[in-house]
């Protein structure tokens, strides 16, 4: 007979290691990596927030040097310089009111009521210019009761 299948275990010549072991590597919702991704995302959309804000600005409300106090006569604009938005413009006295629920504020021209430009304007408050001679310029639309409706994104006062 074979000598090794009488030998006899002696358990307590075995090693003392527990059967079962501890994870090194914890699964934590609040470590480094994790937090470095938050950061970095956080990080990335302040920046593109910033350069969209900053490149919106330059597009959006002219402001440059041609803005001066009307008192003194001399003529000043406010708005958007985007001409191929606002493409038409119309001269005339600034009054408040539109006609029958169409604009909120017309624009006076000679040539009687047929030439009255009737206004509202998705960027600039009208009632500042009220009582005021003004060129505007702005985007026509079709109108019910107006004969002629413009959406208005610049004003200047002359």
């Amino acid at each position: 007979m074979d000598k090794s299948t009488n030998q006899t275990i002696n358990l307590n010549e075995l090693p003392k290691e527990p059967l079962m072991h501890q994870l090194q590597e914890s699964y934590n919702l609040f470590s480094r990596k994790v937090i470095l991704i938050i950061v970095v995302i956080v990080l990335a959309g302040g920046l593109s927030g910033f350069l969209l804000f900053r490149n919106s600005s330059r597009l959006g409300t002219d402001t440059s040097s041609d803005k001066k106090t009307a008192g003194q006569g001399a003529k000043f604009a406010v708005g958007s310089s985007d001409t191929k938005t606002f493409p038409d413009s119309a001269e005339g006295n600034l009054e408040a009111d539109g006609v029958n629920g169409e604009g909120t504020h017309r624009l006076i021209r000679p040539g009687g009521e047929s030439q009255t430009v009737y206004l509202t304007s998705s960027v600039l408050d009208l009632n500042q210019f009220v009582g005021k001679k003004v060129r505007v310029w702005g985007q026509t639309y079709a109108a019910k009761k107006a004969g002629w409706l413009m959406d208005v994104g610049k004003v200047e006062v002359l």
